[in-house]
Formats: structure tokens, sequence, C-alpha cells
């Protein structure tokens, strides 16, 4: 693994409380939210050398084809990473569990062949360094594989969003943010979206300011 120095702590999120409760709550989104059938057309045909950003629990680690001969997984939080490496364990591709911020990414540029960002670019510091960031780590022509909350498409929905990012969704939820454009931050970094498909999460029932979410394929300018 190509690592640098980076520009952040060790720790450069610490959310004890909250990663406690995102464990518990994204293993149940997995089994009965439909999640776990998203992460796995996230990842379907992946192959050589990945990055993921915003790891979490490792709850995509297990879905990860064979193809795939690395992944290296950024997480910033303690708790959660720790969550990720006992994950890493049980994978079926090797992957090495590693602390860091998506703004200042510790490993080298132009070494990976894919990313892969889930239900993480609501809660990075700056969205735009971020994504400039997973540029420079990827290959030319590398594909950034995306699914995330986001932007809601009603009015309503939108001003609801806006409010709570302005008050106490941030707090309650460790730096998440609702009313982010995933799609057209992405566009902006200058990726080309490949493909895209809008979808709620829950399917049914409740509808969360968090429910909007997009999952798709985007892609560096440029040839291997």
């Amino acid at each position: 693994m190509a690592l640098r120095r980076s520009k952040f702590p060790r720790d450069a999120v610490h959310h004890p409380l909250f990663a406690r409760v995102y464990a518990r709550l994204s293993v149940a989104a997995d089994l009965r939210g439909g999640v776990a059938a998203y992460r796995e057309e996230l990842l379907a045909g992946l192959s050589g050398r990945v990055i993921e950003i915003g790891a979490g629990n490792g709850l995509n680690f297990a879905h990860y084809p064979s193809a795939v001969s690395e992944v290296v997984a950024i997480e910033p939080e303690r708790s959660l990473r720790r969550l990720a490496a006992q994950a890493a364990l049980d994978a079926d591709v090797p992957v090495d569990v590693v602390p860091g911020a998506a703004e200042a990414l510790p490993v080298k540029g132009e070494a990976y062949d894919a990313a892969v960002v889930s239900l993480v670019l609501c809660s990075v510091r700056n969205l735009p360094r971020a994504l400039a960031e997973i540029s420079r780590v990827l290959r030319p022509g590398g594909e950034l594989r995306f699914f995330e909350h986001g932007i809601g498409e009603s009015r309503s929905l939108v001003v609801t969003q806006r409010a709570l990012d302005r008050t106490v969704w941030p707090l309650l939820f460790g730096g998440c943010h609702t009313a982010r454009d995933p799609l057209a931050a992405i566009a902006a970094a200058g990726f080309g979206i490949e493909r895209h498909r809008r979808l709620s999460v829950p399917k049914k029932g409740l509808r969360l300011p968090s429910s909007p979410c997009v999952l798709g394929v985007a892609r560096k300018p440029g040839t291997f």
C-alpha cells in the first residue's frame, strides 16, 4: 500500500456515541431496509486496487467481488475503525483499514483503479476538497462508485432538510448534512457521470430527511 503523511491527526473525527448508534442502525438498515442489496449493486464488477473512503463499520467488505486485489479502507472515527478492522478479517478480499480523513487521504496519487464512497459525502467537512482528493488518488480513467443520500426532489422536503442542517441534524448524526447534492458535487469535481439512479431508503414506510439517495458510477477523465 502506497501511504503518504496526512495533514490530519489519526483520529480526525471523534463521535463515539454516534458511532455506537450508527453501528446498530446500519446493520438493521442492511437487514431490514434493503441497504445490503444496494451495497451489492454498488460494488458489482469492481476489480484491481480499490480505496474506500469512510468505511464506517465495514459493511461493504462482504460485498467486494473476488476480482478486487486489495481494498484500502479509510475510516477517521476510532470506534468505527475498530469495527471495520474486525469486519476485514472475514472479507473474501484483502482489506487494510487505516485512519485518515477524506480531505487528506494518506495514500499516493494515481494509485487506485476505483474509489468507493458509501453514505459518507454527507458528513465530510469539505466536500469539494474530499472529491479533489479522490480524483488525485485515482488513476486516469478510474471509477468512482457512489451510494449517497442527499437533497430531496420536492420543495417542502428541501426546506425541511436545509432547516435541519442549520440546526440539530449535524449535531445528532455525526456531522451529517441532508441537503447536499452529491451528484452535482461529483460532476463539479470533474468526474463524468456514467450512470445513476435515484432511490429511497427505506423503500417503504416513513420517509426521513435522509431517505433520498442516489447510486451510480462516475469516472475520472483519461485512460489507463
